[in-house]
């Protein structure tokens, strides 16, 4: 398991900066995350509603206000480019 999100930035637009339990930090572009998708994921096009993203200090990952979230696993790997550790059989 990956370290979960302590701390997360809106930059601008669709970025964000996300900071990680063991320190680890890095900025994410989510334009390609959210724009265009639909359903859940169309009131974060609006940038207002995107920057109101926080921490969800339960499941350690960002948070909108309408429940959409992403895995804090993918989070880390996509900002430190560790890859994802699969379960085996």
């Amino acid at each position: 398991m990956f370290p979960r999100v302590k701390r997360v930035r809106h930059i601008g637009e669709y970025r964000l900066e996300l900071c990680f339990a063991d320190d680890a930090k890095g900025e994410l572009d989510f334009r390609d995350r959210v724009v265009g998708r639909g359903g859940v994921f169309t009131p974060l096009e609006d940038i207002d509603f995107f920057g109101q993203v926080h921490v969800d200090s339960e499941s350690g990952t960002i948070v909108w206000p309408n429940e959409v979230d992403f895995c804090p696993d993918v989070l880390y790997s996509l900002v430190t480019g560790k890859p994802l550790r699969l379960p085996g059989p």
